[in-house]
């Protein structure tokens, strides 16, 4: 990376259940004004701006940032499905790094409909079809269960079939998300649940279970990046810089392996944790604590392997040994993930952000992670593209 790119200011607002928010443009505006309220700096200082949002009409980012400010700064508008909000921090912190300018907005939000994600433009072919089309030779396909669940779902079978994982493994990321959630307040769902309220749950798609997936959710979250001559003129001094990240898609091995964990992403989230690993010199043994896609247990569950922090084949004994929360090796998701927290899909990944952020200048209160020097996001998208980001006390 030719310039630092340090992480001024984060923001977001409370996620919610759809009907329960803001219209889009105001949780947009407030996350904005938040990050910028962080960072202590005006909007006026701020020289582009990217926007992610999945379900909206096109330049609703500029409906979102108006709100906040009418500079005439670019605004780009960003949908890379689920992985959307780490993709405007990508673009965000290229901008940055190459010198194109020196104080950028990221910023997502999302204000989504209740029920299973489906499709909105139905007289055309879906951007999913071939991942479809792949889904059913390996599994078939289910008409009446969603079908991101029946994707997922198909992964932690595909884990089941080759290390014989136990249904309850899955489950157990559920109760462990709650956990954590329970000392977030920005997140939905805070009550602790058993393991056994998690088995007994509707099953969805086996081995998911309704508590095995991430609600339908609205919200908005924002980060501010600033070259380090820029915090110096500004007398700013951010406390964290983001080392390393890169964003991967598909290659053949999506299609050509005949396995659910690679449709849904595996060897792109392997591919993008091997070159942030590589471009900052450490290894996953480094990593105290992640946020990571959690859309579903099962998508956890093969992350876990997918970012290195446990060996193929290993990550249900990483599980039972409680090497994933805290007193393990790794704390992952401690501001409840996606399942817990919330996902709405342009924020999710800023949300990822602002939680690491908050982590490693120690301000997460009592989900603090002690000792964390460095801090792995890994945001997933079906389509495909994977952005894995590293953060580094600065």
């Amino acid at each position: 990376m030719s310039r630092d790119v340090l992480v001024a200011g984060v923001g977001m607002i409370p996620f919610t259940k759809p009907g329960q928010s803001d219209p889009y443009h105001v949780m947009g505006a407030a996350a904005a004004r938040t990050a910028l309220e962080d960072a202590g700096i005006g909007y006026d200082q701020v020289q582009q701006a990217y926007v992610g949002y999945v379900y909206g009409d096109s330049t609703a980012g500029q409906a979102a940032v108006y709100g906040v400010g009418l500079t005439g700064i670019p605004v780009i508008n960003v949908n890379n499905n689920c992985s959307t909000g780490s993709t405007a921090l990508f673009l965000a912190r290229q901008a940055i790094e190459s010198g194109t300018a020196d104080c950028v907005l990221a910023l997502g939000f999302e204000q989504m409909e209740p029920g299973a994600l489906g499709a909105v433009f139905e007289d055309r072919p879906s951007p999913l079809s071939r991942f479809n089309d792949e889904m059913r030779d390996i599994q078939g396909f289910e008409d009446d269960v969603p079908f991101a669940a029946q994707h997922f779902g198909g992964a932690g079978r595909a884990h089941q079939q080759l290390y014989g994982t136990r249904p309850e493994t899955f489950a157990r990321i559920s109760v462990k998300a709650r956990s954590h959630a329970a000392n977030n307040p920005f997140a939905l769902f805070r009550n602790p649940i058993s393991l056994e309220e998690v088995m007994a749950a509707k099953e969805i798609f086996a081995p998911l279970t309704r508590l095995q997936c991430c609600p339908p959710t609205c919200g908005g979250a924002a980060a501010i990046l600033v070259s380090r001559d820029f915090a110096r003129r500004h007398g700013l001094t951010p406390a964290v810089k983001i080392a390393a990240q890169a964003m991967t898609t598909d290659k053949p091995s999506t299609f050509e392996a005949h396995d659910m964990r690679r449709v849904v992403g595996y060897d792109m989230t392997r591919a993008a944790a091997q070159q942030v690993y590589e471009m900052a010199g450490v290894g996953p043994e480094d990593i105290r604590v992640a946020e990571l896609h959690d859309c579903f247990t099962a998508n956890e569950l093969i992350t876990y392997e997918g970012l290195g922090l446990t060996p193929e084949g290993t990550a249900e004994r990483f599980i039972l040994d409680g090497q994933n929360t805290y007193g393990g090796t790794c704390v992952t998701n401690p501001s409840g993930g996606l399942l817990s927290k919330g996902h709405p899909l342009g924020a999710t990944g800023l949300a990822q952000c602002t939680e690491l952020v908050w982590q490693l200048r120690g301000t997460a209160g009592p989900r603090q992670v002690e000792g964390a020097e460095l801090a792995l996001q890994h945001n997933l998208g079906l389509g495909g593209a994977c952005v894995v980001t590293l953060y580094q006390k600065a």
